[in-house]
């Protein structure tokens, strides 16, 4: 199989491997979640190149504006058509499902939601715990499929006492923030077959292939939201989002200037607040929402040293005596934590930063490690400063 020689020693031996299955492929079924990305293609053509049945499923989940035909998207337009042109080309079987209705009311409102209630959403984990993950585990379930594979850059580790969600071998590439709320029923039958490989190698796969979209742009930003352009998207679903207020000092309580709607916000911005003439930088350092008041003050006044989360998620048990570090932005490194309280079937407990944190608000999610294993995470629903 001449697209095995771009990965390494063993599985180039063994293609199997890559789909954690022992012996021969012939008769499994493997359901890929296809995007129309170049990841999810190279993962469904590794599937085939396995010797298993593949069938490839795309959810649609918009199909509104600009973003549709936006370069890098995912999920909707010209990328159910990448999807369906590379299962041509791979000869899989390939199945489209409508779940724009239901992305529309777990996804798209809730960001919206939660823009208009302070707090910064991340509508990338939501869309993994309902429609992407939930949606397609019952639908491949029903196909009888031997498990579902996506193009994740994460690890699936085999574990004492069962499967365990790993960063990526490429920290770069690693999205394992993203997936803390995967449950350990959903990690049981899930395979993530890039985990351990590097973004050009998978890149040279789809090449060898021959796949259209091997030089198609990552995804960038949120699917959804066209340019970037997040205050468009929340005005579109909620038109009351752009009501104004004032800007006030954190500290002195005095009234600094105007803005043209907390949507426009997030905790930690600089730019953008046009109120000139202050003594040193001035960032926003919480949002009140009912008040509709922008709060901002000294960099001083965003260090964090404790994070309350909710409705948590535990994969897997752990040694309470290990060490453990989150992360609290997709991009930010792990920190070193502690815990009060323990975190699984939704409790809420606090994290406490061994230094302050800088960056870390309402809405995000808190994701916790144990070295590079993810051991669950939930939303951080409130801060406590020094």
């Amino acid at each position: 199989m001449p697209l095995l020689s771009t990965l390494p020693d063993p599985l180039v031996d063994d293609p199997a491997a890559l789909f954690q299955f022992d012996g021969a492929m012939a008769g499994r079924r493997i359901v890929v979640a296809m995007s129309g990305g170049v990841d999810s293609s190279v993962v469904a053509g590794l599937a085939a190149a396995s010797g298993a049945e593949v069938i490839g499923m795309t959810l649609q989940l918009y199909d509104h504006g600009a973003a549709t035909g936006r370069k890098g998207a995912c999920c909707a337009g010209d990328d159910i058509r990448d999807a369906r042109s590379v299962a041509d080309r791979l000869g899989i079987a390939h199945y489209v499902f409508d779940h724009e209705s239901r992305f529309r009311e777990e996804v798209v409102e809730t960001f919206a939601d939660e823009y208009l209630a302070g707090r910064t959403p991340i509508p990338c984990i939501r869309c993994n715990m309902g429609p992407k993950f939930t949606d397609l585990f019952a639908m491949a379930r029903e196909l009888g499929a031997d498990c579902l594979a996506t193009g994740h850059y994460v690890r699936r580790v085999a574990g004492t006492a069962g499967p365990e969600l790993w960063r990526a071998a490429d920290p770069a590439r690693d999205q394992s923030y993203f997936l803390y709320g995967t449950t350990e029923a959903q990690l049981d039958f899930l395979r993530f077959p890039l985990g351990g490989l590097p973004k050009p190698a998978v890149r040279r796969i789809a090449q060898d292939l021959g796949l259209a979209v091997a030089a198609k742009p990552d995804s960038q930003d949120i699917c959804f939201v066209p340019d970037g352009d997040y205050a468009k998207v929340v005005r579109s679903v909620r038109p009351e989002a752009d009501a104004p207020g004032n800007i006030v000092d954190a500290v002195s309580g005095a009234v600094l200037g105007t803005h043209r709607g907390i949507i426009h916000y997030t905790v930690g911005q600089r730019r953008g607040l046009e109120i000139g003439g202050q003594p040193e930088p001035l960032y926003v350092t919480a949002l009140d929402a009912p008040g509709r008041r922008v709060l901002v003050g000294p960099k001083a006044l965003l260090a964090v040293t404790a994070a309350r989360i909710v409705e948590t998620n535990r994969i897997g048990a752990f040694d309470p005596a290990v060490p453990l570090t989150a992360k609290v932005r997709s991009l930010a490194k792990p920190v070193p934590v502690t815990l009060d309280g323990a975190i699984g079937d939704g409790a809420a407990v606090t994290i406490r930063f061994a230094t302050p944190e800088f960056g870390v608000a309402p809405g995000q999610a808190a994701v916790l490690y144990a070295g590079d294993r993810v051991i669950g995470g939930g939303w951080i629903e409130s801060t406590q400063g020094l």
